[in-house]
């Protein structure tokens, strides 16, 4: 059967992917630890490896957005341990001066760090806590040492305290005419359709983190939505249709 018919066409690269590493675990009887996914392409690698006879599990709990998988062989026990996911904390001098998400984020970049090394990222109350792959902390510690005129340094804490994001996610029903992407984003963001249509082809949005020019782009349940300047949101659930063939859908944004 056809694996890629379930996928959209421009995430065949990663399904090529989650197959290698099944097919690397079936033939070896060793163990394959991820990088932090993202919720679509954790929904689409336990899709593909939902009926072999392995054992798939994820770091963290259900509130983390980015998660490091492993895949192991039924036999094996897999401990928290074993996914390698070290917490980093550093402090900022909060009275004088602001920092964002974007700002840490982008310093992490700007190392040439991939952000797939990277993990949940709060700042908040003059900290900094993120979650990274334990292959690159010593490298972070040494190397990140300024975030905009801020001097940081690193430390190492244990991961039961990682401090809480103040973020919420608010829900609200709503029926959209169509499952088109300039549609849904024009309802989520209470835009004009012409300015939604604007905002997407001119690259200001993406969908599961990646940047959709295309207004037609029909959505899915879970998709995860971003529009520059106005923050994230996502498809929480699509509920069927209407007599009047519109969609009820459920959307979460995030404050």
């Amino acid at each position: 059967m056809d694996v890629y018919q379930h996928f959209r066409k421009e995430e065949r690269p990663f399904i090529d992917q989650v197959e290698a590493w099944r097919s690397d675990v079936e033939m070896r009887f060793e163990r394959k630890r991820t990088d932090f996914l993202n919720p679509r392409e954790r929904h689409i690698a336990f899709s593909l490896l939902a009926n072999v006879d392995l054992k798939v599990e994820v770091s963290g709990t259900d509130a983390d957005e980015r998660r490091r998988m492993i895949i192991a062989p039924e036999y094996e026990i897999i401990e928290e341990e074993d996914f390698g996911v070290t917490l980093l904390e550093a402090r900022y001098p909060e009275k004088f001066m602001s920092l964002e998400h974007r700002d840490v984020l982008g310093a992490f970049m700007s190392l040439g760090i991939k952000r797939e090394k990277l993990g949940d990222l709060v700042v908040r109350d003059g900290l900094i806590h993120i979650l990274v792959a334990e292959e690159i902390s010593d490298y972070i510690k040494m190397q990140l040492t300024q975030i905009k005129n801020a001097n940081v340094t690193w430390e190492e804490k244990p991961l039961e305290e990682r401090m809480e994001s103040e973020e919420e996610w608010k829900d609200m029903f709503s029926t959209v005419s169509s499952l088109r992407l300039d549609v849904v984003l024009k309802e989520i963001y209470r835009l004009p359709r012409k300015k939604s249509v604007m905002f997407i082809e001119a690259g200001h949005v993406k969908v599961n983190f990646r940047t959709v020019d295309d207004p037609s782009f029909l959505l899915e349940e879970g998709d995860l939505l971003s529009l520059r300047g106005k923050g994230r949101s996502k498809l929480t659930e699509v509920m069927g249709q209407t007599k009047k063939d519109k969609w009820r859908v459920t959307v979460s944004v995030l404050s």
